[in-house]
């Protein structure tokens, strides 16, 4: 359906798109006018060791006291403390009245706390932030008061940042202006295509179907447009999906929406929309063979519905219900990309040119890595967008030893390594896909080596894991004489890494021997945590806390999927989870198990291995928390359905597409090869 069929259809459904959207508008400017401003002050607090450490120290059997050993546990009971109900009540006593939150520091591995205070008047916020952080250390003493500490052990809260002066948060007028807005545009927007398959329907019924000239006549009404006459498919959706999200830095989004309105997220909604009313006019219908990713979605999409209500059941923060309700819009995101991916490519080739897109701008995003990892920078942090600002503080270039770590244009390292491992495999299906024979060696091979040397500047650990998780899947399958040649440029290529980079294969082979031995302290600091997940996961097994409400500002980080799933959606979210990496994993096997070319065979073999690489290094990073790994992921998953389809269609011997009537005529040198384009 192309964009002058969902105007003319909009038009011709004046009457319920035209006043929900201004019923919205006019809601949305009430709200901004009557929604009071809200001021923030935050200051922050180190906890600090006592002198007494120099010499040897009792433990006193208690997680309070931790003389000359990490202090992360000290905060982490301090932080649940100044959440409970009884310094809630304390600090009322105190005349702090307004809204309060306690959490480690954003990036911080060590026992740094934010407090924040939010309320309507800028000087009663300022005093309560005061009196919150003398609270913090009053109740530090106390604890280890009755504890029975010895005071010579006491471990001491030093303020690092004082209260700041409040300033504005207008964000939150924003969300509810923009939901108001958009629920309001959707809702015309749906009703109008909703109404329009309503009389579609009705009039096959009664009269048969519709000459074509009736059916979308917003095709007369564009006859001079032609953008607007250019047919559209899922793979020009997803193009615009792919642009969006390698080249606009992941960490910039529309003000109201937070985290998730980055423009690609915003850019699949819209794509989804299209899908649905390409979908109720009756011009797309899902492929047969494709519902395995769409089944497996509805998992997830189940388990995310039932934590927002437990989430509503309990006395939940005003931020964490803004979580649970971006959160909402992100699984949104989710399933539009897996729908478009899995049933909304009507044609073969076309889908191959999709997974050849997103294997050249992944390469052009390792590409920029390497900038950033010998120009000791980060070069998203000079991008910048208007009408978009960062939804996270600005992160200073992160080094690892002598080295900077790569981020590009994704948020984070993690998420840079992590991304490029799940889009590897394509890349070297590609380069031995006999359809590209004729190519250039360096437009073949240019993506493996740009991709895969680009995973080892990260200097992480998940990098490191995927990297061998491809090779360890990938590779014995294949032919000897293939697989004797790729073990030999393997060696070569930490050889050459030896020579061009000296010290980074001894950083990352320290990085393991400490991991192994457990002295690394970024590992002590993540798995310290974990015990802390189990409470959380005893209170609410089931469902969770509420999807997108376990955030770094209010609890900790988890580095680990796993964790946090089971935080904010229960067991029933990790079993969603799994049955999305299982799903995966299954396309692949069965892509290869039903594939009559090699070429097709080791098609599979890649969505195996990307799905295998997927499930493995989710727990070492908070994988789905990251817009374009996550928005990867799912693409991916789609797609691997969407071959799927193709394959048992193939061997069935059914039709390529849905429906015949969607396809237009083509000339006869291109008659053997189905293809569906709207018109």
């Amino acid at each position: 359906m192309s964009l002058g069929e969902l105007l003319g259809v909009l038009r011709r459904r004046w009457y319920l798109m035209g006043p929900l959207t201004l019923l919205s508008l006019l809601a949305g400017g009430y709200l901004y006018t009557s929604v009071p401003v809200v001021y923030a002050s935050q200051s922050s607090i180190s906890l600090l060791d006592s002198s007494a450490v120099a010499k040897l120290a009792p433990t006193f059997g208690n997680p309070i006291s931790n003389a000359g050993g990490t202090l992360v546990g000290t905060a982490d009971v301090l932080i649940k403390t100044l959440q409970s109900a009884d310094s809630a009540r304390d600090l009322g006593n105190r005349e702090v009245t307004d809204p309060y939150t306690v959490g480690f520091a954003a990036n911080a591995s060590g026992p740094l706390l934010t407090l924040q205070v939010s309320g309507k008047g800028r000087d009663k916020v300022l005093k309560e932030t005061e009196t919150l952080t003398a609270f913090a250390g009053e109740q530090l003493r106390a604890l280890q008061s009755a504890a029975r500490v010895s005071p010579q052990y006491y471990v001491t809260a030093a303020p690092i940042v004082l209260p700041q002066t409040p300033v504005s948060q207008l964000k939150s007028r924003y969300q509810y202006v923009a939901s108001v807005v958009i629920a309001g545009t959707m809702s015309g927007f749906l009703l109008s295509f909703a109404a329009e398959s309503w009389s579609l329907s009705r009039h096959r019924r009664h009269r048969g179907p519709l000459p074509p000239s009736r059916v979308l006549p917003a095709v007369r009404w564009t006859r001079q447009r032609g953008l607007l006459r250019r047919p559209l498919d899922a793979t020009t959706i997803l193009t615009g999906y792919l642009l969006l999200a390698f080249f606009i830095p992941s960490n910039l989004t529309l003000p109201a929406l937070g985290g998730v309105g980055t423009p690609a997220n915003v850019f699949a909604l819209l794509g989804l929309f299209w899908y649905v009313a390409s979908w109720l006019t009756g011009r797309m219908m899902p492929a047969p063979g494709t519902r395995v990713p769409r089944l497996a979605m509805s998992l997830l999409s189940a388990a995310v519905l039932l934590a927002y209500v437990a989430d509503a059941t309990r006395s939940s923060s005003h931020e964490e219900v803004l979580g649970a309700d971006r959160g909402l819009i992100g699984l949104l995101v989710w399933v539009a990309l897996v729908v478009l991916a899995s049933s909304g490519i009507p044609d073969r080739d076309r889908l191959d040119t999709l997974m050849r897109r997103v294997v050249v701008m992944g390469t052009v995003v390792a590409a920029i890595g390497y900038y950033d990892f010998f120009a000791r920078t980060n070069i998203a942090d000079s991008i910048s967008v208007p009408g978009l600002h960062a939804s996270v503080a600005q992160i200073s270039a992160m080094a690892r030893g002598s080295f900077t770590r790569p981020r590009s244009t994704t948020a984070h390292p993690l998420e840079f390594g992590g991304m490029l491992a799940i889009l590897l495999p394509f890349a070297i299906q590609q380069a031995f896909d006999p359809v590209r024979r004729n190519a250039s060696w360096l437009r073949r091979w240019g993506p493996v080596a740009i991709m895969g040397g680009a995973l080892p500047l990260t200097v992480s650990r998940t990098s490191i894991i995927g990297a061998a998780l491809v090779v360890a899947v990938m590779v014995p399958r294949w032919k000897p004489a293939r697989r004797w040649t790729a073990i030999g440029l393997l060696v070569a290529s930490v050889g050459v890494f030896k020579v061009l980079v000296p010290g980074l294969i001894g950083t990352i082979t320290a990085l393991f021997s400490t991991f192994l031995s457990n002295s690394d302290s970024s590992t002590q600091a993540r798995t310290v945590k974990y015990s802390a997940i189990f409470p959380y996961l005893r209170e609410r097994p089931l469902f969770g806390r509420g999807f997108g409400t376990f955030t770094p500002d209010l609890y900790f980080f988890t580095d680990n999927q796993y964790m946090l799933t089971a935080a904010e959606m229960g067991l029933l979210g990790v079993l969603a989870l799994l049955v999305l990496f299982a799903t995966g994993i299954h396309q692949g096997g069965s892509i290869r198990r039903l594939a009559r070319t090699e070429s097709d065979r080791e098609l599979g073999q890649a969505f195996f291995a990307s799905s295998v690489v997927a499930l493995v290094i989710s727990a070492t990073f908070d994988a789905l928390s990251f817009p374009m790994y996550a928005g990867m992921f799912f693409l991916v998953l789609g797609a691997g359905g969407s071959y799927l389809g193709f394959l048992r269609r193939d061997i069935a011997g059914g039709p390529a597409t849905a429906t015949e009537a969607d396809r237009p005529a083509v000339p006869a040198a291109r008659a053997a090869r189905p293809e569906l384009v709207e018109s």
